[in-house]
């Protein structure tokens, strides 16, 4: 396959390396409306008020998932764990940080808040205080044909809104793709797992995970992915076990929530997955069984097509990636023709045979 565009790369001297994806940030106007659907999904309240509601998984952290009151519903951003005072002091000298301030949140620490190319949040955060794991179910025995662990027992996953235990990944569509590829691998050293291309050998989708040198980090803690208009796609949490999985399909379809795709496995992260739409149509996917990479392994770049998202279960639906066209979405595209280099009609058309 002949490579035309440059791809996302690895840098060799980042301003900081981000060691984990700390949380999420939405903006909602009912906060009990979201915050059923997130108990429902599997995530625990930590507080709610007038202004703000707070979740987590069962995982070490103080919370994962931030939302906020507001009138209108959009995706805001998200926050980056780095590994020490200076990666932050380094990243709030870039263009239009903010200067270091202590972070008001549940965990305390220092936060310094950036704006993408694409427009998004990105808050770096270092010093929080520890937080403790809270206990979850261990993952069922699995009798295969090889070995037999279970005997005079039976298999009864709890019927109940599956533990999420963290926030695993998020995904974003954007018309500036490799500005802002270049940006997070520059400013946050991520590392390219894998690329997807479009015919014309042009990069699609890109999967980053973090660069923990020996210790491995999953497939892709950020994926990129080009499209006309800087969007949310979709995030996901991880649970314990392939039955939590279905369980939580279960579970949602009783509760009257909207499917959006799965149950399935992906072939580039190998998740087993399933995918959920909150009130307002945002994507939010359970996941186990993931791989895992050390910062050795090497970039794979592969053709993409809406069969090459699944290695079994049902192909990607062609609602799951379409776009949301309204006044100001129509506007951006027309703006974003005009002066984004990643974006040509040609492309559209490429990526709307594939996906639309």
């Amino acid at each position: 396959m002949k490579i035309t565009t440059a791809q996302p790369a690895r840098h060799a001297n980042p301003t900081a390396k981000a060691t984990a994806l700390s949380y999420l940030m939405f903006d909602r106007p009912d906060l009990e409306q979201a915050e059923r659907f997130l108990n429902d999904f599997g995530l625990l309240t930590v507080s709610l008020d007038d202004a703000l509601l707070l979740l987590r998984g069962t995982g070490a952290s103080h919370f994962c998932y931030a939302v906020r009151k507001s009138q209108k519903a959009r995706f805001a951003g998200f926050g980056l764990q780095v590994g020490s005072l200076a990666e932050l002091d380094a990243l709030a000298n870039l263009p239009g940080a903010s200067q270091v301030q202590a972070s008001a949140l549940v965990g305390g620490g220092y936060v310094v808040q950036l704006t993408d190319p694409s427009g998004f949040r990105v808050d770096a955060i270092w010093g929080q205080s520890p937080a403790e794991a809270l206990p979850h179910r261990q993952p069922l025995p699995f009798n295969s044909v090889d070995a037999a662990v279970r005997i005079n027992d039976t298999q009864r996953p709890p019927e109940q809104p599956p533990e999420v235990i963290r926030l695993g990944h998020v995904v974003l569509e954007l018309a500036d793709y490799q500005e802002t590829c270049a940006w997070y691998t520059r400013h946050f050293g991520f590392i390219p797992s894998d690329v997807q291309v479009l015919p014309d050998g042009s990069p699609a989708v890109a999967f980053l995970r973090l660069d923990l040198g020996d210790e491995p980090a999953d497939h892709h803690t950020l994926a990129l992915a080009q499209g006309f208009v800087a969007t949310y796609s979709h995030s996901a949490y991880e649970v314990v076990d392939a039955d939590a999985v279905g369980m939580g399909q279960r579970v949602l379809r009783d509760k009257g929530w909207t499917h959006a795709w799965g149950i399935g496995r992906h072939i580039l992260g190998s998740q087993i997955f399933d995918y959920w739409q909150d009130p307002w149509g945002d994507k939010h996917e359970h996941y186990c069984d993931g791989d895992l990479f050390t910062s050795a392994a090497p970039t794979g770049i592969h053709g993409v097509s809406r069969e090459a998202m699944a290695q079994w279960g049902p192909t990607m639906p062609r609602s799951f990636t379409r776009p949301r066209f309204t006044p100001a979405s129509i506007a951006a595209l027309i703006s974003n023709l005009r002066r984004c280099p990643d974006l040509t009609l040609s492309k559209l058309r490429t990526l709307a045979r594939i996906f639309a």
